[in-house]
């Protein structure tokens, strides 16, 4: 607040703040009172709202746990969401500890240049052609079969394969250019200090590199991982029947179903989740919220 009153004056820093506050109730904390309101009440008719059926109950939330396929449904979405986040990571660490200590410069931009571009692309076609690369007919069947390693095609949408696939690359942004940040300010004489005291290069990224960038891991984990448990269209155009997600059930509770309580419960529900997840990647990497903010 200081500094923007600093550089900007009284007048536009309350503009600013007034602005900002808006979007924070109207757009974020209103929506979700008003979900965890619908969230306790119970699916009447018009005619029955503002009666004595009209009162808070725990009937959404318990649903969830009587209905064992729900239920195999969340856990199944808690654990994959996990692993697209630990399989972005891999994918996206190399990619942004070369952009942050070996490319630097243009080379460092020309690299982020080529990892945004696809990304202007609208999701779901991204995710469509995610579609056509992994079916029967796509050019992944194709070209396994001209290496000889499969005889006949193979759908390679079945099970939970396709949705952390797309997921994956739906979300990679997400994860590289935060470790790129935390990676960028560590100064690269720690790095040939630690390999002229002999350290092997794993021993290096173990000891200097990542301590250095758990900001950025932590905050690319919360970012792929919040991403991910909350996607609808990925699941719903990559997944077979049998990989469904815990959105699209939320979905179905919603707009098919026609009970706004209970998905409104089930999305609450998520939300805790998320915000678990969050607080147990503060704890994990031992930073504090600033540090996510930064």
């Amino acid at each position: 607040m200081t500094t923007l009153l600093r550089r900007y004056g009284w007048p536009l820093t309350a503009v600013i703040v007034l602005l900002c506050a808006w979007w924070v109730v109207v757009m974020v904390v209103l929506p979700q009172l008003v979900m965890v309101d619908y969230s306790f009440r119970p699916n009447l008719l018009p005619r029955e709202i503002g009666t004595e059926k009209d009162v808070w109950t725990l009937a959404n939330y318990k649903t969830l746990w009587s209905n064992q396929i729900h239920l195999a449904i969340f856990f199944k979405t808690i654990w994959a969401s996990c692993l697209v986040t630990f399989v972005t990571f891999v994918v996206c660490y190399p990619i942004a500890y070369y952009m942050a200590q070996v490319a630097r410069g243009p080379k460092a931009g020309l690299f982020a240049v080529l990892l945004v571009i696809p990304y202007w692309v609208n999701e779901i076609l991204r995710t469509f052609a995610w579609y056509i690369l992994l079916s029967r007919g796509g050019p992944i069947n194709e070209a396994l079969m001209g290496l000889g390693l499969i005889a006949e095609p193979i759908d390679l949408k079945q099970g939970d394969l396709g949705v952390i696939l797309g997921m994956v690359y739906a979300y990679i942004l997400f994860m590289v250019f935060p470790l790129y940040t935390a990676m960028e300010s560590l100064d690269r004489n720690q790095i040939e200090a630690a390999r002229d005291l002999g350290a092997s290069i794993p021993r290096i990224h173990w000891r200097v590199v990542i301590p250095h960038s758990k900001p950025g891991i932590a905050t690319g984990c919360i970012m792929t991982f919040m991403l991910a448990a909350g996607s609808y269209a990925v699941p719903a155009l990559l997944g077979s029947p049998g990989s469904r997600w815990f959105t699209e059930i939320i979905y179905n509770w919603f707009f098919e179903g026609g009970d706004w309580p209970q998905g409104s419960a089930y999305a609450f529900i998520l939300l805790l989740l998320c915000l678990g997840f969050i607080l147990l990647m503060l704890k994990l990497f031992k930073v504090r919220l600033g540090d996510i903010a930064k």
